[in-house]
């Protein structure tokens, strides 16, 4: 076979013939129910590229409906065209580059691997046969009784991000999926599966280590802690090489381990590490230094580690050649592109790109508090994956949520379609899913991509945060108005494909992050037209019946799609709707503190705006600190309520957050007081809290300290939450102060 081998890229412009044409320059596959080629399977082929040839021959029998024959090299027929699968011995291809050319009448379909085999397979079947591949479920083939190419045919392609992921359970359940779109079938592929990130705690076990060698962990003022590793202590360098060594001979297949840091920002600070950090720059100083001293013990694998917060700023020091630097991105304002909204992390990457030229960068692409949350970064994806591949990046794992999220099968067929083409035009692909997927839906959907990403670029201040709430953006947007809007296209979506059933329940599930928006929007009491509570002409209450219609809409539309999760703190669907119910119920309780005025006797931070009046403002909190929760770091709450008269009381009742992996903790008790001139108070009990913070506590959830006492006449009241001040020493915080987060009081 002749490899006629052009100097640049061709960019496709060939289109599969729908006429008949038996011209010269057109290579016919199929014409009128007639296979006019076999598919020729080279006879040093693997078992992955004959599965290569099975993919293309069913293709273009769905397609057609004619099977073309496939047959080994050595038995092909001398009689009919060729189309050649695998990679020639002669062929000189790099290992990641695809070529699909003609040869006279014959077309060779060819790669650098078995891997870039199937890959070269695809791309013909995309490019050349328009077949699209929208979900694991939903994919879009032609119909065509002919099937003919322009020739001659030429086209090379080698990407230059080379292991592309996207963490989408869409990929990691369906390998076939992944290979369509030519993304990893798994988030670390080539680990050590046990030690893939965060590993010193693995590697040097608090459990085993910490009470008779407290020298090995990390100096934070004057104690040691278990957070981080002292990585200039000898010991700590041989029990970790030892694990390694283990770890390589438990798995041999795997050639890369990650030795990286826990995650948190409690690094050792003793006086040799302090030393040689200030002498390097960075604390990635005694990181790299400790690396390469392992990686330099296993020149033929690669040990990967991180530059991630306190490590994200290059050392001095060269890493090693097989020593992967994974650049986390996790600090960055997602409203734009990296380069102009998180100046910091693209100088750090630029700096690393003068130290090796082998990187690997771990992207942040949703909202890890809500994964169903609106978060209108899809326009920035494009920007960073061009400049990730700029500076080096020839590993890039697009950290979504792997769960369900906001959009879930438009964001991971875009971040795969981009990893390997990050040259494609946007407005173009995203139209090309929106149409394909949602059918005569997909013009409202995209009107609500649209929108919503204008809006947010309307508002310059807004910072889109991958720990963010939708409370936040009430004012920005996801503002009544715009919700009202967004809320639009969808039932204009639903009511255009409402007698598909299958379209219909895609249009459902994308509608959920607007529906997750408009229930906490409900929660918060936005405005009159986003209210939970109606006051009946009695000033008796009620929920707002849209409340109760939209909760059970987003609940079953979960269920029906097997979406479990509403966060990365494992918080469940299940748990988010019992918990909104049990709003509800608070919501309608008659409160006596509702709207009254809150002294606070010791001073919040940041959150809530620091308003004390969030305490009784029936606003009621979320399962993220952001989310109307008014936040104690490192002290405890203590607040008044005057009530404005004396009256009768008997239960005071006020909700506390957990976030634990924040330092978010319930209190250790709380203690309510009576008085009727604000200066004498008199104890009415104590709550205690009666699940302590252990290592099995539940991560993220809302607990009601209430009490319930025989009747006294008040007008103030005073509350006690007992802030537990740092977290305990085995947490990833340890040494720094924890929080306390309260919100809506009730009093009756």
């Amino acid at each position: 076979m002749k490899n006629t081998v052009l100097n640049h890229l061709f960019v496709c412009f060939f289109a599969v013939i729908i006429v008949s044409c038996t011209s010269s320059n057109k290579l016919e596959l199929v014409t009128n129910g007639e296979a006019n080629y076999e598919i020729v399977v080279l006879d040093n082929a693997s078992k992955k590229s004959h599965g290569s040839a099975e993919i293309l021959q069913n293709y273009i029998r769905q397609i057609s409906g004619v099977n073309l024959a496939i047959v080994s090299e050595s038995a092909q027929s001398a009689d009919i065209a060729k189309i050649y699968v695998g990679t020639p011995s002669e062929e000189n291809i790099e290992e990641h580059a695809i070529h699909i050319y003609t040869d006279k009448d014959n077309l060779i379909i060819t790669g650098g691997s078995d891997l870039t085999v199937r890959q070269a397979v695809y791309e013909f079947l995309e490019v050349f046969l328009n077949c699209k591949w929208y979900a694991p479920d939903a994919e879009a083939v032609p119909n065509n009784k002919i099937i003919a190419l322009n020739k001659p045919i030429d086209y090379k392609y080698t990407p230059e991000i080379t292991t592309r992921t996207v963490h989408s359970r869409l990929f990691y359940e369906n390998p076939d999926f992944a290979d369509k779109h030519k993304v990893t079938t798994e988030a670390f592929p080539y680990y050590v599966p046990t030690a893939r990130v965060h590993t010193f705690h693995k590697f040097v076990p608090e459990e085993v280590f910490y009470k008779t060698h407290p020298e090995y962990f990390a100096l934070r003022g004057n104690k040691r802690l278990p957070t981080q590793l002292c990585l200039t202590n000898e010991e700590v360098y041989n029990i970790v090489r030892d694990s390694v060594a283990a770890l390589f001979d438990q798995f041999p297949e795997a050639s890369v381990i990650s030795v990286s840091q826990n995650d948190n920002q409690q690094y050792c600070t003793c006086e040799h590490c302090k030393a040689i950090d200030a002498a390097e720059g960075s604390p990635s100083g005694t990181m790299i230094q400790f690396v390469n001293k392992i990686a330099a013990d296993y020149p033929d694998k690669t040990v990967s580690t991180l530059a991630y917060q306190y490590t994200r700023k290059p050392s001095k020091t060269r890493p090693l050649d097989n020593v992967l630097i994974t650049l986390c991105s996790i600090e960055c304002d997602r409203s734009g592109p990296i380069e102009e909204k998180c100046v910091d992390f693209a100088n750090d990457l630029k700096g690393w790109k003068e130290l090796t030229e082998n990187i690997r960068i771990w992207d942040y692409t949703t909202q890890f508090t809500n994964f169903l949350a609106p978060f209108p970064n899809i326009y920035t994806l494009q920007p960073n994956i061009k400049f990730f591949r700029e500076n080096h990046a020839r590993w890039i794992f697009e950290q979504h949520s792997s769960n369900p999220s906001e959009l879930f099968e438009l964001r991971s067929y875009i971040m795969a379609k981009l990893l390997w083409n990050p040259d494609r035009n946007m407005d173009e692909l995203i139209t090309e899913f929106t149409n394909g997927y949602y059918e005569e839906a997909g013009v409202y959907i995209k009107q609500y991509v649209d929108l919503i990403h204008d809006k947010i670029q309307e508002d310059n201040n807004f910072f889109l945060f991958l720990y963010g709430d939708p409370s936040q953006a009430f004012s920005s947007f996801l503002n009544s108005e715009l919700l009202a809007t967004y809320d639009g296209f969808f039932n204009k979506a639903e009511e255009v494909v409402a007698q598909n059933n299958t379209v219909l329940k895609r249009v459902k599930e994308a509608r959920l992050s607007v529906d997750y928006a408009i229930l906490e929007a409900y929660k918060k009491n936005l405005d009159n037209d986003f209210s939970m509570v109606l006051v009946n002409a009695d000033d008796s209450k009620m929920i707002n019946p849209d409340v109760v219609k939209r909760l059970e809409r987003f609940y079953q539309t979960c269920k029906g799609a097997n979406i479990t999760l509403m966060n990365e703190m494992r918080f469940t669907v299940d748990e988010y709707y019992a918990n909104y119910k049990n709003t509800m119920t608070v919501a309608t309780q008659p409160n006596k503190a509702l709207g009254k005025k809150v002294t606070l006797l010791t001073k919040p931070k940041k959150y809530a705006n620091e308003d004390s009046q969030v305490l009784t403002d029936g606003a009621l909190g979320g399962n993220s600190f952001y989310a109307n929760w008014l936040g104690f770091e490192g002290n405890h709450l203590e607040a008044v309520i005057d009530l404005e008269e004396e009256q009768s009381i008997r239960s005071i009742s006020t909700a506390f957050l957990q976030v634990t992996n924040h330092v978010v903790f319930f209190p250790k008790s709380v203690t309510y007081y009576y008085s009727n001139d604000n200066e004498h108070f008199y104890k009415v009990g104590t709550v205690v809290n009666d699940a302590p913070l252990s290592k099995t506590s539940k991560i993220n959830d809302i607990k009601y300290f209430e009490l319930e006492f025989p009747e006294v006449k008040a007008r103030y009241i005073k509350i006690i939450g007992e802030n537990r001040n740092e977290p305990p020493y085995w947490h990833h915080a340890a040494g720094l102060p924890s929080w306390i987060f309260a919100d809506e009081v009730i009093v009756n």
